[in-house]
């Protein structure tokens, strides 16, 4: 699809492998061998290096040809970032800042295509100037738009003053549900959720600008990669009537 705001730059909305705990992996990759898909989005956000070698072995044999979109974790090695770019042509990564999940190596090789998350506040402008620009999560702003009026207003300066080379979107829930986050010792009530039980909850897009939705979207959703591709017409609808 075409991006309005510049009708030369194509917007890829991709589906993707998630590896969140109530996310199967190996039951996506199975879907996508079944439906012959060749283009993916990958996030490595919950998976160990011994289950990543897993992952890379099956992918190897997989329908997949090409990942544009690649959600590091903290403990990759620089390999892991060549085998993408080498073998599936990766163009973006994206990370959350190392004030939450300090990285152990060295990316710097790559950091004209890193990109930080929207989900550690504030952001380090230090470390944004470091890396390529910002990854858009959606649904981590819309939430932050409907209970955290603060932070939702310093996010928007950030993604004005910043490129956005990448986004995610999930859904928003209209009841908050509680999520216990160790790393701040206290229960955080929340609407955004990677388990997607109706189009609508994807609605709140609407409430963003064109010029948001970045060239490589992913959809961080759960669901199967089927109800992933119903859920990409959905959007791809919602940003062909964005202003």
């Amino acid at each position: 699809m075409k991006n309005a705001n510049n009708k030369d730059k194509e917007i890829k909305i991709l589906p993707t492998i998630t590896t969140t705990p109530g996310s199967d992996w190996r039951k996506k990759i199975r879907e996508i061998n079944e439906l012959k898909i060749k283009e993916i989005a990958l996030f490595l956000t919950a998976i160990g290096k011994k289950d990543r070698s897993e992952l890379y072995a099956l992918l190897k044999e997989s329908s997949v040809t090409k990942i544009p979109f690649v959600h590091l974790r903290s403990d990759m090695d620089i390999f892991e970032l060549d085998y993408f770019v080498e073998n599936y042509g990766t163009k973006v990564f994206n990370f959350h800042t190392a004030a939450e999940f300090p990285f152990i190596n060295d990316w710097q090789k790559y950091r004209d295509i890193i990109y930080i998350e929207n989900v550690y506040y504030p952001f380090n402008e230090e470390e944004i100037q470091n890396f390529a620009g910002l990854c858009l999560d959606f649904s981590h702003m819309e939430n932050d738009r409907i209970s955290d009026k603060i932070k939702f207003e310093f996010n928007v300066k950030i993604f004005e003053k910043y490129p956005i080379g990448c986004g995610h979107i999930s859904a928003i829930k209209k009841e908050t549900w509680c999520d216990k986050d160790d790393r701040y010792d206290k229960n955080i009530d929340r609407h955004d959720f990677h388990k997607l039980d109706d189009l609508s909850e994807l609605d709140y897009l609407k409430n963003y600008p064109r010029k948001y939705f970045a060239p490589y979207l992913a959809i961080e959703l759960e669901n199967s990669i089927k109800e992933q591709l119903r859920a990409k017409e959905y959007i791809e609808n919602i940003i062909n009537n964005l202003q």
